[in-house]
């Protein structure tokens, strides 16, 4: 009981901190697409060039995402969801919440594959994400998916939200629950919008080949 314990509250730590903060970086790395292939690369080039990029991203994301991801899972699992019996608000909220971490499991490794994997294995130079992303981005099938994946992410880190606050003490009363659902939901939509501008900016035709050709060097 005591290890259950703790270890459910590294997980809901660290599905904010620091997983939270990189899907945050994540949306406002993406996002620069809106502005066009150049800002896109800009934005890719300054995280690539900070200090000991390689050691922040493995202690700072990918183990303390395998962690959350795998440990999720297994709550996932071992939930037991009684929405046919109780189905009021919460209650579908938590089995959304178990749901949705299923998906954004299988979407992001699948997205780590297409993008961060075959850069690493020297598929697909840094600078060149953006005509990746546009081959995605215009295959119907792989669109629908990624909004899939993209909604459910938002929804599980926004929820999960709502979930952390209240397991950490933060917000006890209905009414301190009440606000932290609407505002934490406010965000979902914002994010979700967000994320979906950005990949449908990718189907932009400029980002069909690389930004040298665009800026003549």
């Amino acid at each position: 009981m005591g290890n259950s314990y703790y270890f459910r509250k590294i997980h809901s730590l660290l599905g904010v901190i620091p997983v939270g903060f990189f899907l945050i970086e994540h949306l406002l790395t993406n996002y620069e697409a809106t502005k066009g292939p150049q800002a896109f690369v800009d934005q890719i080039n300054w995280l690539n060039g900070l200090p000991l990029v390689l050691l922040l991203e493995i202690v700072g994301i990918w183990l303390p995402l395998l962690y959350h991801a795998v440990y999720g899972l297994y709550v996932a699992y071992q939930a037991r969801n009684n929405v046919s019996n109780y189905s009021y608000f919460r209650n579908q909220m938590f089995m959304l919440q178990r749901v949705t971490g299923v998906i954004t499991f299988l979407f992001v490794a699948w997205h780590l594959f297409e993008t961060r994997l075959q850069v690493a294995l020297g598929n697909v130079a840094h600078e060149n994400l953006g005509m990746t992303m546009h081959d995605i981005a215009t295959n119907p099938v792989m669109f629908t998916i990624y909004v899939i994946g993209i909604v459910s992410a938002t929804f599980h880190f926004c929820n999960g939200l709502w979930s952390f606050l209240v397991s950490w003490g933060i917000t006890v009363g209905p009414r301190a629950q009440r606000y932290s659902s609407i505002i934490w939901m406010v965000l979902f939509v914002v994010m979700s919008v967000m994320f979906i501008m950005s990949l449908t900016a990718f189907t932009d035709t400029q980002f069909q080949v690389p930004v040298e050709a665009h800026t003549g060097h």
